[in-house]
């Protein structure tokens, strides 16, 4: 079942990066990285055609509590969101009685092979399993998406089983969908 998340007050530190809250003065940051061509295309969004797009769903992110924003040296670059994930797709969980949630990320195209994201998810995995006590969370990507496949790996996920997704353009594609325990869970 999906467990309740709230991210308020919630600041994880990693090496090199600071997993907080998103804020308004965030706006510039996110639309200078949402807007550009082949970013969101990788999670199943469109990019963010002006300022004002990237407003609405920035308030969504504060107003829902569930999106860190990543910073690094000031600067926020990234995200990573505590979705919920389809209950029906996973009867095995829901009858074992497991508490979870899945996860989405997305990082601004002058950051990818820096290894910045694989730090991200792994901060947000402990928090998850030892603050938060989640008993798993699952994670997907899509087939052509091999950056997000190779975080995935790094994290120690492991695939599931492949479900369709339509994504915000309309298109149906496959997500490839992994699980990770909570030892012990």
């Amino acid at each position: 079942m999906n467990a309740p998340i709230d991210i308020s007050g919630v600041t994880l530190t990693t090496e090199r990066l600071t997993l907080r809250p998103w804020r308004e003065s965030d706006l510039n940051d996110f639309y200078e990285y949402a807007r550009v061509d082949g970013v969101g295309q990788m999670a199943g969004w469109l990019p963010h055609k002006s300022i004002d797009e990237s407003r609405e769903i920035l308030a969504m992110f504060i107003r829902e509590k569930k999106t860190f924003a990543l910073e690094y040296q000031g600067k926020a670059i990234g995200s990573l969101g505590i979705e919920t994930y389809v209950e029906s797709r996973y009867p095995e969980l829901e009858l074992a009685g497991k508490r979870g949630r899945e996860i989405g990320y997305v990082l601004s195209k002058d950051y990818w092979g820096q290894g910045l994201m694989p730090e991200a998810v792994k901060a947000v995995i402990r928090w998850l399993f030892d603050d938060v006590k989640l008993d798993f969370i699952i994670v997907g990507h899509f087939p052509h998406n091999d950056r997000s496949r190779r975080v995935i790996e790094k994290c120690g996920f492991q695939y599931v089983k492949d479900i369709p997704f339509e994504t915000q353009s309309g298109r149906r594609e496959d997500s490839r969908e992994y699980i990770l325990y909570r030892h012990g869970a």
